[in-house]
This record gives structure tokens, sequence and C-alpha cells, in this order.
């Protein structure tokens, strides 16, 4: 495979082919030099979208992400014969069912990439292949390792140096990133997301294309990964719901309603943990001063329905820069509260207060609106509730929920153009049999 050029290669990874369809068509339009029926949207709808894809685009290499990793000849044959100029083959695949997966794509004018994904030692497998007739590698960080903050660029530039063969390279890419990775010798930029979540794909794919030219990053805020200190920054740019769909429906607590009179007040922060009695709100405020920055407070008050928190508590907490407040029973004072806007979340309201007994503890794991708490553990507030995510998955989560307000982003933006949600999901197709 000879280059004269840097590749821009859109991924189409849809289950749809409609909406994959018009992503093609915007990113073609933007500068996409070629296109790529990604696994799922292969998955979902077979090889005619790949015959759909040749043929609204016959002047573009049309790329199968079929990922074979058995009987080499015969899917690349299959995939070719439906259109593909280019089909992917597992790098983790045996030598012989690569090199058949060669001749079988030479039957029919097709070549083969070889998709690096999780090879052990990258770098050698890049020259096997080629010895075995690859036209191409591709060195992928793959989405559930996005999710971790990992990229592409640790290794890209070995690769690209040992390799006799063009060096593609895929794993969240956006404007920013693909500049780096053309420095580094990469030769075909896949991207996806940053393409095809985009409300405007066709100035989303003309700014990656003048990215790839020019070798000048194009500063964006979107299609970014985080990790460390930015976990806070993702759960603060996405809404309970999102953080609600990336653990899967899961982690939202039942009952706790959001003290907020800015609807765009967000909270997000580790949490301090405290346990007290009905009424006993001691503990409670103690627990301001082991608070740090950032952190939210979540107390387990047994439900009950005489105020441990208030407008004091409030303004004690807001000037440690607490992010908020959760309490499992009640809190008073709310129309302080609001004027001051700091984020308090209760199960109740009441005006009643009780006395400051010293019961309970402080940093234990508790359970709040059906929801186990451990120290630590992440919590995310806004008008729509608070959801709890784990500790050790806050980095994984905090930018799988950025892919969900990505997507919804998109979403909504092809519903604004005059379709509606279920035409775009195409409900009706994918509701369960049986």
């Amino acid at each position: 495979m000879r280059l004269d050029h840097p590749v821009l290669q859109v991924a189409l990874d849809f289950e749809n082919l409609s909406r994959a369809m018009l992503a093609a068509k915007e990113a073609v339009e933007g500068g996409a030099d070629w296109v790529e029926a990604g696994t799922p949207l292969l998955k979902s709808e077979g090889l005619d979208a790949v015959r759909e894809l040749k043929k609204a685009f016959p002047d573009r290499r049309i790329v199968a992400d079929m990922k074979v990793m058995d009987t080499g000849a015969f899917e690349v044959e299959i995939a070719a014969k439906a259109g593909a100029d280019i089909v992917t083959i597992l790098g983790a695949a045996d030598d012989d069912t690569i090199a058949d997966g060669v001749r079988g794509g030479e039957l029919y004018g097709a070549e083969v990439m070889v998709d690096l994904l999780n090879v052990p030692d990258p770098v050698a497998r890049a020259r096997r292949v080629a010895e075995l007739g690859a036209g191409a590698v591709c060195w992928h960080v793959g989405i559930d390792m996005q999710m971790q903050a990992r990229t592409p660029f640790e290794v890209l530039q070995e690769i690209a140096a040992a390799s006799p063969i063009p060096v593609a390279v895929a794993g969240g890419l956006n404007s920013e990133s693909v500049a780096a990775a053309v420095g580094a010798g990469a030769q075909i930029l896949i991207v996806g997301g940053a393409i095809t979540k985009s409300p405007q794909m066709v100035e989303a794919t003309r700014r990656i294309r003048r990215a790839i030219d020019t070798g000048e990053a194009q500063a964006t805020e979107l299609f970014r990964r985080y990790s460390g200190a930015g976990i806070r920054e993702a759960f603060l740019k996405v809404s309970s719901p999102n953080v609600s769909d990336a653990l899967q429906r899961q982690g939202a607590m039942h009952g706790i309603v959001a003290h907020l009179k800015d609807p765009t007040v967000r909270m997000a922060g580790p949490a301090v943990t405290v346990v007290t009695r009905d009424g006993d709100w001691a503990k409670p405020v103690e627990a301001i001063d082991h608070a740090g920055p950032g952190d939210v407070i979540v107390v387990d008050a047994g439900g009950g329905t005489t105020a441990i928190w208030g407008e004091l508590a409030s303004w004690s907490a807001h000037g440690r820069h607490v992010a908020g407040v959760v309490i499992d029973g009640a809190a008073r004072d709310v129309d302080a509260i609001l004027e001051l806007g700091f984020p308090v979340f209760s199960r109740f309201v009441s005006p009643n207060a009780g006395e400051p007994k010293g019961l309970g503890e402080i940093g234990v794991e508790v359970v709040v609106g059906g929801q186990r708490v451990r120290p630590g553990d992440w919590i995310v507030g806004d008008l729509s509730g608070v959801v709890v995510v784990p500790r050790e998955r806050a980095q994984e989560i905090a930018n799988r929920a950025l892919d969900v307000l990505e997507h919804e982003n998109r979403v909504r933006e092809e519903i604004q153009r005059g379709s509606t949600l279920g035409t775009v999901q195409k409900l009706e197709r994918w509701e369960r049999v049986g």
C-alpha cells in the first residue's frame, strides 16, 4: 500500500445503517478520504453496509472493519465481493490466517490491514505481518481502554519507525491529537466519535482535516478523555442521567430531592460519609471540619423527618469550599440555602431541628437513598437527582458519561433536523423479541 499523503478514515461505529450513511455523507463532504464500516455496523447490518457505502461513495476506499480472527481468505473474500477495498484482520490471529487473508484479497483487489489491538509486542508483530503481505497495520487503543484515559501515543512512534508498511492509528483521536499522531509517523488517521458524535459533522471533519494537513492542533473542548485531577472537571460537564447511563442505569439515589435555585448548578466530589440519628446534627456539622475542598458530605440520618442541616451549616460548608451535602433525612432553611446557592439534597424538608447529641460516626460506610456509599466514592448531583460512582471506577465512569453526552448531542441534532427519537434509534427494529 502506497500513500502520497496522510489519510483521514472515518469510522462508522453505528448500529443503524441509516445513521451511518448520513454520517458518511457529511464526513466525506468535510474531507474524509476513506470510509469505514465499523465492527458494530457490520455486526448489526451485515455486509449490506459495505455494499451501500460503496454504491454511495465509489470514489472513496471502503474499509470493512471485520476484525477477522479465523478463515482469513473466506472472510476477506466475502467483504471484497461486497465492495470493500480494505479488510481488517486481528494481529492476534495466526500467521496462516493473515497470509491466507492476503491471498484471498489479492483475488478481488482488496488489501489487508492488520489491527494490533492488545498485541503484546506490536513492533515485532508489525514487522511480521508486513512479511506476510499485509498492506498496513493499525495501532489501536480500544474504546474500553480509552475510558481509562489510555492513548495510542506511547507506542505509536516506535511502531511507525519500525514498520515497513503504512501505520494507521485509532483511539479517541480528535482535532487536537491528530496532528501529534501525524508527527509520530501515522499515515492513516482513523477518527470515529470526534466526527460521528459531533452535532456538525461536516465542520468537525474539516477541522480534523485541517489539523492533519497543517500539522497544527485545532483546539476543542469536546471528545477528550480525563484522568487524575481532571475527573472532577469531567463529572461537572455531564448530568446525573449521563452518569447513571454510564453505570448501565444504576447508582441513582431514590427519594433524594435537589434544593437548587440555579438549574445549571452541578455537584461532583468524593464522599465524606456520616451516620447519625434523626434530629442529631452534631456529626453532620463536625463533618464539615473533616471535609476538604470539593468533597461532598453524605449523611445517613435514617430517613428521619427532623432537620439535621440548615442555613448556618450550609454557610459553614460553603466557606470551606465543600461541594455539597446529601442527606437521607431532613433539611430546613431552604429559602436561605437557595439564596446562598450551596447544593443541598435531602429526602425531607422540615422546620423542626433536633439537638446536637453527638451520636453516630464519620468516615464509615452508609446507605443513602438506597445506595451504598463508602468514603471516597464519587457523588454527582443536579436537578435530576444524585448518583453514586464507586471510587475505583470514577475515572472510567467519568469518561463513559462524557461518551453518553456526546452521543446525545448528535441524536439531538438529528431530531432538530426534523426526525424523531423513535426514528433515529429504530426502536421497533431493536425491541426485544420474546
